[in-house]
Order: structure tokens, then sequence, then C-alpha cells
């Protein structure tokens, strides 16, 4: 129990409910008692639920963040098959559909600059990119992976 964990409003709140609580209690108290002794009780016991209180939410939030932090290990884990899958795909086709694939998704080049560079015609390497898209779908879904 440590007062140093609290903030400034929760050390006012405390203040407050423990005047509250004397005031709402001033008929059973004890003349004979010192009244700093009532004070001194009450501060304790408010100080403990605060802290408590506190505590609990930090742990809550804590394990929110965990249970977050697995969800995208998961999502990642899923990226990272559905990857694999996805060079096992590329890794068995023709050099120059690899060229291809390569060029447009990893250079980020243009169909018209592929075919320029692979001296091949633009039709080509469009009905190329399509075949190799469908195949690599065909893959994904084979290994449970929909496009939903």
């Amino acid at each position: 129990m440590s007062i140093k964990n609290l903030s400034k409003e929760d050390i006012e709140e405390i203040t407050t409910d423990t005047f509250f609580i004397v005031w709402k209690n001033r008929e059973k108290l004890d003349k004979e008692k010192l009244l700093s002794s009532y004070i001194a009780g009450i501060v304790k016991n408010l100080v403990k639920e605060k802290t408590r209180k506190i505590s609990i939410n930090y742990d809550i939030t804590d394990y929110e963040n965990i249970l977050s932090d697995l969800k995208n290990i998961d999502m990642i884990y899923e990226q990272r098959e559905q990857i694999d899958q996805i060079k096992k795909v590329v890794e068995q086709m023709k050099k120059e559909d690899i060229d291809i694939f390569n060029l447009y998704y990893y250079s980020s080049k243009k169909i018209k600059e592929i075919s320029k560079m692979l001296d091949i015609s633009e039709f080509s390497v469009k009905s190329r990119l399509h075949r190799i898209r469908k195949k690599i779908k065909k893959e994904l879904e084979k290994g449970g992976y929909s496009n939903e």
C-alpha cells in the first residue's frame, strides 16, 4: 500500500471521502478516543481499496494488450504461411514468368515497362500475370485460404 502510486485526484478523493465518512458516522464515534485515530484508520482502508482498484485495472489492461498481440501474431503467422505458399508456386514457374512476377509485384513496374524490358508484347505480359494470379489463387484455396 503506497500513496506514491496514487494521482493527485485520487488523494483528493480519499480526503473528501474520509471527511464524509467521519461526518456520516459522527454519532457512532467514541468521544473518549482521538478523532485522528479514526481518520487514520479510514484513510488506511480507502488507500488500500484505491490501490487495489488501480492494480486490477492495470492487470486487465495488460491482458487486453496481450490478447490483442496474440491476435496480431496469429494474423502475421497466417500471412507468412500464405507467402510461403506463394513462393512455392512462383518457384515452380518458368524463368520468364518468375521475372514478370517479380518485376510487376516487387519492382512495381508497369506492364508496358515489363514488355519493353523482356521484349514481349503487352498482351503476353497481361495474360501471363493473369495465369500466375490464377495459379496462386488456386494453391491458396487448396491450402484453406479464400479470398473473402
